[in-house]
């Protein structure tokens, strides 16, 4: 067997999924723990010298890097991945829910309503939510490509709105966004991210947890089904149209709440970042890490967020290096870096069927 064929199958990566999904569950809980525990650290690593060598950002600072993008990715991923990976809805403009809980937060905690930032933690998930329910109500009657191009839209007129009204600041942003209060001794300044960072972390295990709630549940056993045969779920008694819109909206607020602690990070934001490429990128990390599971779509935020910063040595030519490696792991491992077993089935079942056609 030659070695594209080996990537394709899955090779170590599949033995690995296998040996995981084979241990018993104090086993899977141990291994998360330590997970954990290397994730807090992580902002240490710096200070060890073989470590800094082999993981440290050039030209960026580490923690920085890992809160925003590695940190805002994963979370958004984790949200994101409801709708593609769990309902098999395709979102092209999910950066809207993010530029809106990040716009709620800095709009409330400024000179509109100087709101303290964890008041308006709440408020952006709700408002992230409400803008996910009203756009799912005229537009889950769609689906794939048609689907993709009025979320398409929704990502952009939320830019642009954002860009030209006053009470959002216009081109020119919104500034002194509230930060975080200080809690266990920790103080969310302007000189040390590591704060910011563990907040981000708690944030995304309290997330984690939600997801796993609903992976496991009745919710997400009809996601499931919708995922593979919407027609076949209909006919089977699944209400389709309440499940996806639920899909939208729990994805929507996690969007939302990834931008409450962006703005409450960054202190000032303005509509630019908030564009296309980025939504494509959040995209990018659930498919390039295995759409529908939530470990792969972790691991892919991770290597979509932290790469570019990595290899921020080659200027220019390191956005080339990176799309041209997607593209050649699209092309020999399109089920992901950590496939969903069904999935990663599914895809091999449809190659042998072309092979043998």
């Amino acid at each position: 067997m030659g070695l594209i064929d080996r990537i394709r199958e899955g090779g170590a990566g599949e033995a690995l999924s296998r040996w995981w999904h084979g241990m018993p569950k104090a086993g899977r809980r141990g291994f998360a723990l330590l997970g954990v525990a290397i994730a807090v650290l992580l902002p240490y690593v710096p200070n060890v010298p073989i470590l800094a060598g082999l993981l440290d950002t050039p030209g960026s600072d580490f923690t920085s890097v890992l809160f925003y993008p590695v940190g805002c990715y994963v979370l958004v991923a984790v949200g994101l991945n409801i709708v593609v990976g769990q309902a098999g809805l395709l979102d092209l403009g999910y950066v809207a829910f993010f530029a809106i809980g990040a716009y709620t937060t800095a709009v409330l905690g400024s000179a509109h309503g100087n709101l303290p930032w964890l008041a308006t933690v709440p408020i952006g998930i709700a408002v992230a939510m409400t803008a996910g329910l009203l756009l799912g109500l005229p537009t889950l009657r769609l689906r794939g490509d048609y689907l993709a191009i009025v979320t398409l839209g929704f990502g952009e007129i939320i830019r642009i709105t954002a860009n030209n009204l006053a009470w959002t600041g216009g081109p020119r942003g919104v500034q002194n966004i509230p930060k975080p209060p200080s809690w266990f001794g920790l103080h969310f300044g302007v000189l040390d991210p590591k704060p910011y960072y563990w907040l981000m972390l708690l944030a995304i295990l309290l997330v984690v947890l939600v997801y796993k709630a609903l992976e496991h549940s009745r919710v997400g056993r009809a996601w499931l089904a919708i995922r593979e045969d919407e027609d076949a779920a209909e006919l089977m008694g699944v209400p389709t149209f309440s499940f996806k819109l639920w899909a939208f909206a729990m994805g929507a607020a996690i969007g939302g709440f990834s931008g409450t602690l962006y703005a409450g990070f960054a202190g000032s934001i303005t509509p630019d970042p908030f564009n296309l490429v980025l939504s494509i990128l959040f995209l990018a990390a659930v498919v390039l890490g295995g759409s529908g599971n939530l470990a792969g779509a972790i691991v892919g935020a991770v290597v979509i967020g932290y790469l570019p910063e990595r290899f921020r040595g080659f200027a220019q030519y390191r956005v080339l290096v990176f799309g041209a490696a997607l593209v050649v792991m699209m092309i020999f491992r399109p089920q992901g870096i950590v496939p969903n077993r069904r999935r990663a089935s599914e895809i091999q079942d449809r190659r042998e069927e072309a092979e043998h056609a």
